[in-house]
């Protein structure tokens, strides 16, 4: 089973996973429970993480990550909401400050 390794909140949680494990999920069962989140569904950043170790065993970022992070996702940070969790894993939400990008208007002048 993957072992999860998040640093949040001044704090290190390690956690093993089952396979395919979504980290959103796991918040939200509690079994990562300073796990930052929003909406789930990668149009909020609120679960922008960097990934410490682990990136390779990732899929690379997928669309809603390279709209939402911009060059971001070049530095190594990702949405946790769009991560499958197949191998070992450290990641951090400390000191992240990302904002989504701000819609723009269907009106132009």
């Amino acid at each position: 089973m993957p072992k999860i390794i998040l640093h949040a909140d001044g704090t290190t949680i390690e956690q093993e996973v089952k396979d395919n494990a979504n980290l959103v999920v796991l918040a939200a069962t509690r079994l990562l429970p300073k796990l930052k989140y929003g909406c789930g569904m990668g149009r909020c950043t609120k679960c922008t993480c960097i990934v410490v170790n682990g990136a390779e065993s990732l899929s690379p970022p997928n669309w809603k990550e390279e709209k939402m992070l911009g060059d971001k996702v070049n530095e190594g940070y990702r949405l946790t909401c769009q991560l499958t969790i197949k191998d070992d894993i450290e990641i951090s939400q400390e000191n992240i400050s990302i904002q989504a990008p701000k819609k723009q208007s269907a009106i132009q002048s």
